[in-house]
């Protein structure tokens, strides 16, 4: 078998044969992933060309294919046996082009106001034409079933249920770019009600729309494109014209086969790194790469109905690849994650509304201070407690231990002591407390809260927390990242697992993942590589040994070595040769874990059968 860094992308003729069978079907990403069984952002990845189908997943592809109908030649094209049928929707539109779009818009409003506000004014612009395309998408889903876009449209006006959400005339995108004309009405006093520039347009647009949608309100109205100080607008007209000319390029459309499912986070990802950038500043956000979330999410393996909380959750990124995995393990179940996010910044969180809005996700969202102003709480005041808790909370930050003397809940002095300087174990004691009994967890930190204080002789509280953590068995494992992924930093991260119900064949041991040679060399930034994902995760859940990827020490082993958790330490990783033989160790895993899966969905139906028996 290939090396795992050197499988294919998704070949273009199986890209193809998906937009086919689309197309000849008239069904959606979101429709076709219900079709076979698999989560709308696995087809997406797929006819985006990110990865491969596995075989069950191309026999179930290949089967509907001739279920539609489409024959080879027809795949080849990705276009469908009949010319005369619309298609259905085009292939995900790459990074590379999200990035082009973005900074194109940047460009446009450059010098109008500082650059750290650009995503301020350029979110809800993006978010808004998002809704608009995904309207137009919706309209021609009603023009399929009843023949005529003009009938739809009447039939959408009268119902608006119909539809995820309603933009009056004067927000959709053709009126905003100018493309459609659209007749503004008189006042209740007969007065002109047309706007004077596309900035009154933008605002009255914006405002139009929360007025049909209600639950929109401060998410896409967060700011006032036609403000002025001191008679002068804040941004040109003129420049905000040429915004929304960027944003018009057919090349750039947001339906909902037209984007990755977490382009919002990407394209907050990408402003946060250029206006870092470009003011010689760090962004103070490490928003977590997008194939780091997904590593994670299939590690913790989450469950329908499980609770999911992440208490820095800026664009709530995590949360949202926790459910979309949750659904690609599961695809047959209706039962939704209940998902919970904590956020200190507004506008982080007010993208992390407009995500979890743009993939029909229920989040329940609080802003404040996590460290000093948990608000998820019982009604005794305790921390709330959950199965899942996702986080990538700040690296190295300053922490006062004085303050935290007499922590109201209770989460430094029993669980290791107070840590001082940087607060990393700090956030994975408050991590350990807001986990049930029978709860897991997966945190983003910098390497460097694996090894300081081990080897001292000196006194180290990191290290005296880190042993807490050891002698307790609550360190499932720790998964070194590669160096140079995220935005505001060079170093590599590691992802720390941790639980509070090991299996009987983990407990006393911790598994080390040394991941740190599986990525892609890319400018400005390396990527992990996609393919590697499930390969790893199934290699970090099985826990076995790996030569020149996994580690498994037992906590004596770690106590000899000072509570030295870096993976590095234990794991070398493997040189080009042997790399070929772990690779077919994860896939022959992976496959196991598939197999599992399958087997779990076919006995399902018989399980309820007999438990209404019972």
């Amino acid at each position: 078998m290939a090396n795992i860094a050197d499988m294919p992308k998704t070949s273009p003729a199986v890209a193809g044969l998906l937009r086919a069978i689309r197309s000849e079907l008239g069904l959606t990403q979101e429709q076709l992933a219900k079709r076979l069984g698999v989560s709308f952002a696995t087809v997406n990845r797929w006819e985006g060309g990110g990865t491969n189908p596995q075989r069950a997943a191309l026999a179930a592809i290949r089967a509907l294919a001739e279920e539609a109908g489409v024959s080879d030649e027809a795949a080849q094209e990705g276009e469908p046996r009949g010319a005369g049928r619309r298609r259905a929707g085009s292939a995900a539109q790459g990074t590379k082009s999200m990035e082009q779009m973005l900074w194109g818009a940047a460009c446009s409003i450059r010098g109008e106001k500082d650059a750290p506000k650009f995503k301020d004014y350029l979110l809800p612009l993006l978010f808004l034409k998002r809704l608009s395309d995904v309207f137009d998408d919706e309209i021609d889903r009603l023009a399929d079933e009843f023949g005529d876009r003009a009938v739809a449209l009447e039939i959408a006006e009268a119902d608006h249920t119909l539809l995820r959400f309603y933009l009056p005339p004067e927000a959709r995108w053709a009126v905003i770019s100018g493309r459609v004309a659209f007749s503004w009405p008189a006042d209740a006093r007969g007065r002109p009600t047309a706007p004077r520039d596309i900035g009154e347009h933008l605002t009255k647009a914006v405002r139009a729309v929360v007025r049909h949608n209600p639950t929109l309100s401060g998410v896409i109205d967060v700011v006032d494109f036609a403000a002025e100080r001191n008679g002068e607008r804040d941004i040109n007209p003129a420049k905000l014209r040429g915004v929304v000319e960027t944003f018009s390029d057919p090349r750039h459309r947001l339906g909902l086969s037209d984007v990755q499912p977490d382009f919002l986070g990407r394209a907050y990802e990408y402003l946060l790194r250029k206006f870092a950038e470009g003011s010689g500043q760090s962004a103070g956000e490490f928003f977590t790469p997008t194939e780091v979330g997904f590593l994670m999410a299939n590690i913790l393996r989450p469950k329908p109905g499980e609770s999911c909380h992440d208490y820095a959750c800026g664009s709530a990124g995590l949360l949202i690849k926790l459910q979309l995995v949750a659904r690609e393990l599961d695809p047959m179940s209706s039962v939704p994650l209940r998902m919970f996010g904590q956020e200190l910044q507004a506008e982080s969180f007010a993208v992390a509304r407009m995500n979890a809005i743009i993939h029909d996700m229920d989040v329940s969202l609080e802003r404040g201070d996590t460290i000093i102003n948990p608000k998820f709480r019982t009604s005794d005041g305790a921390l709330r407690q959950f199965d899942i808790v996702t986080a990538n909370p700040m690296w190295n930050q300053p922490f006062d231990p004085e303050l935290f003397l007499n922590d109201p809940f209770d989460r430094f002095t029993t669980a290791g002591g107070i840590t001082s300087g940087k607060g990393d174990w700090a956030w994975l004691q408050h991590t350990l407390k807001t986990i049930n009994d029978h709860g897991r967890a997966a945190v983003v930190l910098d390497t460097g809260a694996m090894t300081r204080g081990s080897g001292s002789k000196n006194e180290d509280r990191e290290r005296n927390i880190r042993k807490w953590f050891v002698d307790h068995d609550l360190i499932d494992g720790v998964i070194l990242l590669p160096e140079n992924l995220f935005y505001n930093t060079p170093a590599a991260g590691v992802i720390v697992v941790l639980s509070r119900r090991k299996a009987a064949s983990r407990k006393g041991r911790i598994v080390l993942l040394n991941a740190a040679a599986r990525f892609q060399k890319g400018r400005p930034k390396n990527h992990l590589i996609e393919a590697d994902i499930k390969p790893l995760a199934s290699a970090y859940l099985a826990g076995e040994p790996i030569e020149g990827a996994v580690a498994v020490i037992t906590s004596e082993e770690l106590a000899g070595a000072d509570y030295n958790l870096d993976p590095s330490r234990w794991v070398t990783p493997a040189s080009p040769g042997e790399r070929e033989d772990v690779s077919v160790l994860l896939r022959q895993f992976q496959d196991l874990l598939e197999a599992e899966t399958e087997l779990q969905r076919q006995l399902r139906p018989a399980l309820e059968q007999l438990g209404q028996l019972v």
